[in-house]
Parts: C-alpha cells; structure tokens; sequence
C-alpha cells in the first residue's frame, strides 16, 4: 500500500477576493461610516458606477445585504439602507453590555502602565476629534479605545465575540457621535482611570453605566425622530 503523501504548509493560499464580496465589503462600510444614510434608496445602476463595477455584483450584494439586516428590499420599490428601531439597538446594545463589562473587569487586573499610556493616548485622539467635530474619526476613535480594553482582558473568548457586534455598534453610534461626545469622553477618562488604579469592581460599573447611558442616548434620539415623522 503506498505511503500517504505529506503535504507541507506554506502559508495561507493566496486568492483575490471574489468581485461580490469586495462589493459587499464596501457597501457595508459606506453604511457604517454614514456615507449612505438610513432610508436612503439604493440604486443599483449609481452604485455600480460609483464602485467601477457592473450592476450584476451590485445585485448580489444588495440581496446579501439584505439578509444581514443593512438593507430592506422592498416589492416595486427597489433596495433601501435600513433604518435601527430602538428595539434592535437596545438588544445589540445589551449583548455589548455584558460582553464589555467583562473587558472593563478583565482590563483593570491585568493592565500594565506601557496599555494605560496607550489608553491615554486613545482618549487624547477621540477628543481631537470631537473637537474638530469630524463625527468619522470620533466613532473609529471611540472603537478603538474599547477594543483596546476588549485585548487588555486578556480574554480569548471575550475578544472574538465583541469584533462579531463592532461593526453595527459603530453604525448605531455615528448619528450620535458628536451629540453624546463629551458625556461620552468623560465616561472614558473615567473607565480608564478605574482600570490604571486596578479598581476592577469600579471599572465594570463604569463600564456597565458608560454603555447603558449610550443605550439610552440613542433611543431618545430614535423616538425624537419617530415624533418628527422624519
């Protein structure tokens, strides 16, 4: 019988991303980043073009999209970038609660003075921002800061869950952005000084108050919506 042949490991196979996936991709950070707004129509032909790509990726991508809860296909209507009830942002929410209050817990026992300076230096970044009011930069400051708590816990398991909620948290947090920013900033400074004294009772609190007052913030600001008929 011959020998089974052994396959040595060279790395990763190196592939090019499928066309509709790179189109997928970037739909989906053009809606995370604000570039397309909720209720916005999508046209399949404008999208194309902008993207330099023909209108049949487009398509896919749009049905994808859809299943994933970024867009709404409606009949005779065409495809619409979907709208967060308050529902759906207190349930994403609430699953961000749990998961980094651990991080801000798991962040407190185990953060060196070299992580705490790096906080910092988060934190100085997400106030430039806010303060140059460039509501982009304030959101991908604010993810940063709490993935950088998410990897000082330490905790595998914690770190491949909350990237798996990042996106949509980022989605939900852009239209307040600016609004919640300073409350927000202050919360953060806090959070961080909790986790540098090792204060872990303290920073999970913070954190948990920190996320509930985001939960909150922005469900007031669907309901204003709503009450305009907007």
């Amino acid at each position: 019988m011959p020998d089974t042949p052994t396959v040595t490991a060279r790395g990763p196979i190196s592939r090019p991303t499928p066309l509709r996936q790179a189109v997928y991709e970037a739909l989906t950070e053009l809606i995370v980043n604000g570039s397309l707004t909720p209720g916005q129509h999508l046209v399949e032909a404008d999208l194309a073009e902008s993207l330099g790509v023909s209108r049949q990726p487009v398509r896919e991508a749009l049905q994808r999209l859809r299943t994933a809860g970024w867009v709404d296909l409606r009949p005779s209507q065409g495809a619409f970038v979907h709208s967060p009830t308050a529902e759906e942002c207190a349930q994403l929410l609430s699953v961000r609660a749990l998961l980094e209050t651990h991080s801000a817990r798991g962040a407190a026992q185990h953060a060196t003075s070299r992580d705490l300076a790096r906080l910092w230096e988060l934190q100085q970044a997400g106030l430039r921002a806010l303060a140059a009011g460039d509501a982009r930069a304030v959101v991908e400051a604010n993810a940063a800061l709490h993935g950088h708590i998410t990897r000082l816990s330490r905790n595998a398991v914690l770190a491949e869950l909350i990237p798996q909620v990042d996106r949509r948290v980022r989605w939900y947090y852009m239209p307040i952005a600016r609004p919640r920013g300073k409350d927000a900033w202050n919360e953060h400074a806090r959070i961080i000084e909790a986790i540098g004294e090792g204060a872990a009772d303290r920073a999970e609190e913070l954190m948990r108050r920190h996320t509930r007052n985001t939960t909150d913030f922005y469900c007031r600001q669907i309901a204003a919506v709503a009450g305009r008929g907007d």
